[in-house]
């Protein structure tokens, strides 16, 4: 019969948070990929699992992937894990997953864990709607290109960043975006010196300029709002003369009080505003 591959999450920096279900599996599967086993081992030996292990990770995830599935195609069982929360988040578990499926073999998700989910919940900013963005790209097209999109985000955004890059990043940030947008950067999750700087793009940069950041990184930046956006669009129209405006469409066919219809719209005033204009 086939295996199984089963994702296993696994704390974030405290150990407690490792979950039964998750022990468990990881003692009762043939084997366990980790990302990192010189580190994985140390959270083995805490929970006094005894299970195998072989590396999977970014280096080696097409041949090492192609070897799991084979292994679980003959009736192994095997668990995932990366050096910190879950599985498949900004890292190389997503590409595993859709082996596992192009090949017939089934995949579950052990819930635990995730830098991303705890530090959107700890930020005090929207968490109805979110954007994960996790590492910005390091090539400078590439990263300035995500920037731009990220302009007029209008979700909460979470960014991951190392320490050494946080300062850089903060000012890349304010220089896209606003430099009052909301900023809980949060560091340490779950980690006996945890915290979460909440403050403005500006205020965050200018502080840690001043304080050495230590520990990885979760950034969640306040998405745009939409009246901000609105008020954008209409300062653009508002740069034509309600002339102009009408021109723009009735050059492509539009009837003249469509038209008006439109550009009141547009420009956020009454169809009656418009017509006195052109009067």
């Amino acid at each position: 019969m086939t295996g199984q591959l089963y994702l296993c999450a696994t704390p974030i920096g405290n150990l407690e948070d490792m979950t039964f279900r998750a022990v468990r599996i990881l003692n009762e599967v043939d084997m366990i990929a980790a990302e990192d086993t010189r580190n994985s081992i140390k959270l083995l030996n805490h929970f006094e699992i005894k299970t195998p292990m072989t590396s999977y990770h970014e280096y080696n995830k097409i041949d090492k992937g192609h070897y799991l599935v084979e292994q679980m195609l003959a009736g192994k069982q095997i668990a995932l894990i990366t050096d910190a929360g879950t599985p498949g988040i900004s890292d190389p578990g997503e590409e595993l997953v859709a082996m596992c499926y192009d090949a017939g073999v089934p995949v579950t998700s052990l819930p635990g864990a995730a830098a991303c989910v705890t530090a959107l919940t700890l930020s005090g900013l929207s968490t109805r709607r979110f954007a994960f963005e996790a590492f910005l790209p390091t090539d400078k097209k590439e990263k300035a290109a995500v920037l731009e999109e990220l302009k007029g985000e209008t979700r909460t955004m979470i960014v991951y960043e190392a320490p050494h890059r946080l300062v850089r990043t903060l000012e890349e940030l304010k220089n896209t975006l606003e430099e009052g947008r909301r900023i809980t950067v949060c560091r340490e999750l779950t980690k006996k010196h945890e915290t979460a700087y909440r403050a403005t793009l500006g205020e965050a940069l200018a502080y840690y300029q001043e304080n050495d950041p230590k520990g990885e990184c979760v950034l969640v930046i306040q998405g745009k709002s939409r009246a901000d956006i609105r008020a954008e669009e209409v300062s653009r129209w508002e740069e034509l003369s309600i002339e102009e405006h009408m021109e723009h469409y009735e050059t492509q066919g539009i009837p003249r009080k469509e038209a008006m219809k439109m550009v009141a719209k547009d420009r956020g005033v009454s169809k009656r505003d418009i017509y006195q204009a052109l009067l």
